[in-house]
């Protein structure tokens, strides 16, 4: 775990922005008051990015200057509940959001399992550098605790999908392909460490012995470990504009589809079901003759946007979708 802050003090980056994807597990019971002065403070700071907040902690990430970054880190340890965060960054040449919000929910992370308390107990951290001999074991069971699109986009050699929709469905998926008395030892990874922190929590509530969760996720194990090393296969999805981001960090060469926001692989472009501008094969049958309409017009407005010389607000470059 490191505390939210070090990193964006101490580490200097040739790129101008910085984003942070930071969380805690920690009792908020007054989460709604907490919303107001913090959106406030974010805004005039000049952060974009989004930030929940729920009775069971914070989740965020925001992207600005690493100074502002730091101006925010400063304010949140004002509340000493908010002192000691889970936290990553990486680095960017163009701001990944396009507004700041900060949102109230039921949960900083959507489990949808009442009870469920990381802030009591969570599986062992195993830190990057131990990783590979953790998961290349024979008795070890490696779970992707992701969504079945970010397992598609990469992940760890040897690692299981429990082919996901969202994290809501993991606790069935575990109630049918896991069991305490056989799976003595079971591994999970996810993209920073959140949704692993609530797995783990989740498996010790049901009497798993030996639950381990990689510390800082995917992207610090990218950090920490050299890519000669390396057991990861593919580029790591996040939860932002560059939608990717390879063994370096560095932005990958995927797009998004403008309907549904998920990555577009080539069998994707290829499919008889993608439209170019409109959907793609995953959310085709979901979209109306009226959203298709508003989607075409963004097109047309992006196009003439660029012939004037200027940017349509909210839109990105397209990047070439690997073969």
């Amino acid at each position: 775990m490191t505390t939210g802050g070090e990193q964006a003090q101490d580490q200097t980056s040739t790129h101008p922005f910085l984003v942070a994807a930071f969380y805690r597990f920690v009792s908020l019971p007054d989460y709604r008051e907490l919303r107001a002065p913090l959106l406030h403070r974010c805004e005039q700071i000049g952060l974009m990015g989004t930030i929940l907040l729920a009775a069971e902690g914070i989740n965020g990430t925001i992207s600005g200057t690493a100074q502002q970054v730091r101006r925010l880190f400063d304010f949140l340890g004002e509340d000493e509940r908010l002192r000691s965060l889970h936290y990553k960054e990486s680095w960017g040449d163009e701001q990944p959001f396009y507004r700041m919000r900060v949102r109230l929910k039921k949960e900083i992370v959507s489990l949808g399992v009442e009870g469920v308390d990381p802030a009591s107990r969570v599986g062992e951290y195993v830190a990057p550098q131990d990783w590979n001999a953790l998961i290349t074991r024979a008795d070890v069971r490696l779970i992707d605790t992701r969504n079945h699109y970010e397992y598609g986009l990469g992940t760890f050699k040897g690692a299981e999908d429990p082919n996901t929709v969202s994290f809501r469905d993991f606790p069935a998926w575990a109630a049918s392909h896991l069991d305490p008395e056989k799976d003595q030892h079971v591994a999970m990874f996810c993209t920073g460490g959140i949704r692993c922190e609530k797995a783990t929590s989740y498996l010790l509530d049901l009497g798993f012995k030996n639950v381990y969760h990689l510390d800082g996720g995917i992207l610090n194990y990218l950090e920490t470990v050299d890519q000669r090393d390396s057991l990861w296969q593919g580029d790591c999805f996040v939860f932002d504009n560059r939608v990717t981001v390879n063994h370096e960090l560095e932005e990958g060469d995927f797009d998004v589809c403008p309907a549904c926001r998920m990555p577009l692989t080539a069998e994707d472009r290829q499919s008889p079901l993608f439209e170019l501008h409109v959907s793609c094969p995953r959310c085709h049958h979901r979209i109306t003759a009226q959203k298709r309409q508003g989607l075409l017009e963004r097109a047309r407005q992006i196009k003439l946007a660029a012939a004037r010389g200027e940017r349509h607000i909210g839109h990105k470059v397209p990047k070439q979708t690997p073969k």
